[in-house]
């Protein structure tokens, strides 16, 4: 089915609202950042563009023409409108109904395709959208091969974690399993050190050798890495507080870790890089 480019305006737009009926395997993603990075880099998974009818802007203009191009249909409607849709005001007048199918992967066709030693971040039932989408975020930062997660109690991607992730959802290959643990033994079969976060760990993040293939596995808000996942890990670490917090955002400690990881393999991707 060819796509086609049209504009509708106010109230008679046709859009997509959230409780109303949407395509099997589309979702709705937000913000100049994530709408433009897909239109760039895959826009045939972009199947509509909903845009504030007060945005005129060099960004707005761009996506108009990048979805004229292209075939995209576009429905210009109002700043409330828009906020129904995705349940919130950030939106920054721009919203796309994309195929969320085109990111399915398995831990196979990562393993397959490694261009070097592993590196893979493990999500052990993050529940806030937030926090999966800083965690995208820095993986993408730290040229992560992989974020894996469990497909059941934890968040998946939707709209709060495209727009967090500023682009890095189209990025990071993005795995849910159905058993983590059995995952986390297949990474060992495939070479992998797996390495889980606790605060009582006795042996530092920083005290390890991380210049071969490397899983790191970060617990949930609150209640930290399940038993069974902990068990499952080769070895735990911690990273050292000097204060009196107890412990640090899921994101900002998968920062810390994955960095060292780059730090002793000699920062091979991050030479060139710019913040």
């Amino acid at each position: 089915m060819s796509k086609r480019f049209s504009s509708a305006a106010g109230n008679g737009a046709q859009g997509t609202e959230r409780g109303a009926a949407q395509p099997s395997g589309s979702r709705l993603i937000y913000g100049f950042h994530a709408v433009l990075g897909r239109l760039r880099r895959d826009p045939d998974a972009v199947f509509e563009l909903f845009l504030s009818a007060q945005r005129g802007d060099a960004r707005a203009r761009e996506a108009t023409a990048l979805g004229e191009a292209t075939g995209v249909k576009l429905s210009v409607l109002d700043g409330e409108r828009l906020d129904h849709m995705v349940g919130t005001r950030r939106h920054q007048g721009i919203v796309a109904r994309v195929d969320a199918r085109n990111r399915a992967v398995s831990l196979d066709d990562v393993l397959e395709n490694l261009s070097g030693p592993a590196l893979l971040l493990v999500l052990d039932g993050v529940q806030d959208p937030h926090n999966l989408g800083a965690c995208l975020r820095v993986a993408d930062a730290a040229g992560v091969d992989a974020v894996i997660a469990p497909k059941d109690r934890a968040v998946g991607i939707n709209a709060t974690v495209v727009k967090v992730a500023s682009g890095a959802v189209d990025t990071v290959p993005y795995v849910t399993v159905t058993n983590l643990a059995r995952a986390l033994r297949q990474l060992q079969e495939a070479g992998v050190w797996v390495i889980g976060t606790a605060g009582e760990a006795e042996k530092p993040v920083y005290d390890i050798d991380q210049r071969g293939p490397v899983a790191w596995v970060m617990g949930a808000e609150g209640d930290g890495l399940r038993r069974l996942t902990r068990d499952t890990c080769d070895e735990l670490a911690r990273i050292p507080l000097l204060g009196t917090v107890e412990s640090l955002n899921v994101s900002v400690a998968s920062g810390i870790c994955l960095f060292e990881t780059r730090r002793q393999r000699g920062a091979q991707r991050l030479q060139g890089s710019h913040s």
